[in-house]
């Protein structure tokens, strides 16, 4: 359900006018099927290398995106009049608090409630949309048939 809703974010043509949408993932060997996935969805996947830990018996894969996704926007940063910017992590404000300065800032779309409190004074300049309260509306885009919760 989470991947549809990822798809449809991009697809959604008429909200916020996305000409190109990146994602900036981990890559781990397996996944190939998943990205496969994302670039039907019309993604432009940059691929950040990843790295395996073992805590207690469990490996953890790291694949820490925030230095890529900064660098790129400041790289294209001529090439696009407005980013919305897809996360709910503070590491991300420096890059927010600048392209809202430069007028280039149009939304910042968070994935919960539980979004970094360093965000929130963008809430109050109407930057921030939270992606579980637009589920109803993503869902009804792409069946036509208005979705409710359970009674």
């Amino acid at each position: 359900m989470l991947l549809k809703r990822i798809c449809l974010l991009v697809r959604w043509p008429n909200k916020y006018s996305v000409v190109k949408a990146y994602l900036f993932i981990g890559q781990v060997a397996g996944n190939e099927s998943l990205y496969a996935f994302l670039q039907k969805c019309d993604y432009i996947l940059i691929f950040k290398p990843t790295l395996y830990h073992s805590v207690k018996d469990k490996v953890i894969i790291k694949g820490n995106v925030d230095a890529e996704l900064v660098l790129h926007a400041m790289i294209q940063y001529k090439n696009y009049n407005k980013a919305v910017i897809v996360t709910g992590d503070g590491d991300f404000h420096c890059l927010i608090e600048y392209l809202e300065e430069k007028g280039k800032l149009l939304k910042v779309l968070a994935p919960t409630i539980h979004y970094s409190s360093l965000l929130r004074r963008f809430n109050q300049k109407h930057y921030i949309v939270r992606i579980d309260l637009m589920r109803n509306s993503l869902e009804q885009k792409k069946t036509g048939i208005r979705v409710r919760s359970k009674p």
